[in-house]
Order: C-alpha cells, then sequence, then structure tokens
C-alpha cells in the first residue's frame, strides 16, 4: 500500500496518503492544459507576426490609394461641366494612378494571403472598368457631317465617322530593373545555380528565343519581355509575376502565380493557390514536368512538395462570366513535353 501511494498521480500534496478530489484533478489538468495552449499560440504568434505586419502595412496603403482614386473618379463629372481639356488631363492621370496601384499589388503578392491578393486584384480590375466608362461617358465624340461633292481636297481627309477620345492606359510595367536578373539576351542558353548563392529575388526580362534554365529556390520570381522563350525553374517560395510573354514555355513552381498580357504560351505548373491571368489570350495548362537532382529537397523547403492541382484550376480576371473562359485551355496530353531533366548546372552564366 505505502508503495502505491507514493507512485500514485491521484493524492494531495499536503497530505500524500488522501486522494485528490476527483473535480480538483480536472480543474488542475485543466489549468496545465490552457497554460500549454497559450504557450503553442504564442509561439505561433511570435513566427507570423512579421508576415501579419506586412500585410496589414499593404492593406493599408491600399486602401488610402484606392480611396484617391475614388474620389477622382467622383470628380470627373464635373470637370466634364467645365473643362474639357483638364478633363481629358484628369482622366490620364486616373490611369497612372490605377497603373501604380496594380504595381504595388504585384510587388506584394508573394506577401499576401490568396483571399487578400484576389480581392486586391478585383478592386483594381473594378477600377479599370470604371474608368472606361467615365472616358465613354464624359469625353466628347466628334460630330459627325456630311460633306458636299466638290469640298477641297484637304476636307475629305477629315474624320468620317464617329470617334471617341480615349486617353492611352499605359501597360502596368513589374519593377524588375533593379532586381539581381538576366536581361537583353538573344539567341542563347542561360543557366543559374541558386544552390551556389542567396538570392531573394530574381527577373527575366527582354528574352528573345532563349532557354533558361534555373535550380534551386528563391523567393519571388519576376517575368517581363520575353518571345519565342523556354523557362525552366526550381520552386519558387513566393509568388511569380509574368507579363507580356508570346509563344514561350514556362516549367514553374510557386505558391502563387500571376500572368498578365500573355500571347500563345504553355505553362506546366504547380501552384499551391490558382493561377490568374488577366489580358491573355491563347494560354494552355499543364501539371510541373521539371526533375534535377535535389528537387524533392527544394520542394519541400519551398512547402511544395503536394502538387493541389491547382494548374488546372485557373481564374481569367477579364472573364467573369459563368461558362469556361475562352483565353486558356488545358493543354492536350498528346501535345505536352516529356519529364525535362536538368543537370546540375554549377554557377550561374548570362545572369547580372
Amino acid at each position: 500500500m505505502e508503495g502505491e501511494t507514493a507512485t500514485s498521480p491521484s493524492t494531495d500534496l499536503s497530505n500524500p496518503t488522501k486522494p485528490l478530489d476527483h473535480s480538483l484533478q480536472k480543474r488542475h489538468q485543466a489549468m496545465l492544459d490552457r497554460l500549454s495552449n497559450r504557450h503553442q499560440t504564442l509561439s505561433k504568434s511570435s513566427s507570423s507576426s512579421s508576415a501579419t505586419e506586412s500585410t496589414a502595412a499593404f492593406l493599408s496603403k491600399f486602401s488610402d490609394s484606392r480611396l484617391s482614386i475614388e474620389f477622382q473618379l467622383s470628380e470627373s463629372s464635373k470637370l466634364a461641366a467645365t473643362d474639357i481639356t483638364r478633363l481629358k488631363s484628369h482622366l490620364v492621370d486616373i490611369s497612372s494612378s490605377i497603373s501604380a496601384l496594380e504595381q504595388l499589388v504585384a510587388e506584394n503578392s508573394y506577401l499576401l494571403p490568396s483571399y487578400e491578393l484576389r480581392s486586391s486584384l478585383k478592386a483594381v480590375s473594378e477600377l479599370k472598368q470604371s474608368l472606361d466608362s467615365l472616358n465613354a461617358e464624359l469625353v466628347p465624340k466628334k460630330k459627325f457631317s456630311f460633306k458636299n461633292k466638290s469640298t477641297s481636297k484637304s476636307s475629305l481627309s477629315e474624320p468620317k465617322e464617329t470617334e471617341i477620345i480615349k486617353p492611352e492606359v499605359p501597360k502596368p510595367a513589374f519593377a524588375i530593373r533593379d532586381l539581381p536578373g538576366i536581361r537583353n539576351k538573344e539567341n542563347e542558353i542561360l543557366t543559374k545555380n541558386f544552390r551556389s548563392s542567396e538570392t531573394g529575388e530574381f527577373g527575366l526580362s527582354d528574352l528573345d528565343s532563349c532557354e533558361v534554365r534555373l535550380i534551386g529556390c528563391v523567393n519571388a520570381f519576376f517575368i517581363n519581355r520575353l518571345r519565342n522563350c523556354r523557362v525552366y525553374t526550381g520552386p519558387v517560395m513566393g509568388s511569380i509575376l509574368i507579363e507580356e510573354v508570346e509563344n514561350c514555355v514556362f516549367v514553374l513552381a510557386s505558391h502563387q502565380i500571376r500572368i498578365h498580357y500573355a500571347k500563345g504560351s504553355d505553362f506546366y505548373l504547380r501552384v499551391r493557390s490558382r493561377p490568374i491571368i488577366e489580358d491573355c489570350e491563347g494560354v494552355r495548362f499543364a501539371p510541373y514536368c521539371l526533375s534535377y537532382e535535389g528537387i524533392e529537397d527544394d520542394m519541400r523547403k519551398a512547402g511544395l512538395a503536394e502538387d493541389t492541382g491547382n494548374w488546372s484550376n485557373v481564374d481569367d480576371f477579364k472573364w467573369l462570366r459563368a461558362v469556361q473562359s475562352p483565353n486558356w485551355s488545358v493543354l492536350p496530353e498528346s501535345e505536352r513535353v516529356g519529364v525535362i531533366e536538368l543537370k546540375d548546372l554549377g554557377s550561374m552564366s548570362g545572369a547580372s
């Protein structure tokens, strides 16, 4: 009995021979559980606080810019009634502000949760639509008039059709100029091994008829103005942003992928969230097909070890109907490339 009492977990600490009340035991255990849960919560919150603060800072800046643009849009009707020349300049300024806001989203997309990214892109799209509506409604049309056959030659050169004058809306440009990367190359095979050096962000720009082979992980990847290229990359731990590509093949793995102004290109993807396309035409999608020594370790490091199947769940932000967007399709299996095997690339080639 003595040995049993001494080793029993159900004893009163002030009197080892007196068993604890059962309800007191439960309260004691509940207190220990609460302390354990609180410790785990504090540990998790400390590791995620930095990302949360970055997201909050972005949302605050985005909200301020959006409200400013909405105010500018609301002022347009007043200018239409008083100063048409100033109105045109005003609409151009709004267009520039929207482009700057879109670039802000692009530069911060790898920090944002999927829901916040989708909401922000949708808000930018709505601002663009509002601007287009104002252009059509407020900017005056040239008057149509019939000319007599004897009209002079110079008169015949005047416009004969109703015309809408719209300020040019510039395409958003991703800020990749100052990033480490590869740019301004033609007809070259370009390689880089990120395992041999620490690279947070990397960019490709202004390439024509090149093949790019990248091994290892980066935090974010920016691609701009590529034609007739083949791009094979290891996993990206954040986002990939692609703009103005034509007749290219991409093999990419990332948490988020956004594609803007792409034509006639194929994308072999592994992606955690749904890929987003905008202003694209004739783009096709298939599953990721790259292989190299150590890619499994890189995939685990990037949190992409499992294929979610989202490569075929594409969101077209310029197609709001319930039916399938005509701008993208699944690449037929008979037309897909096989597994692409990359050998160890050593140090970089062609990067700057």
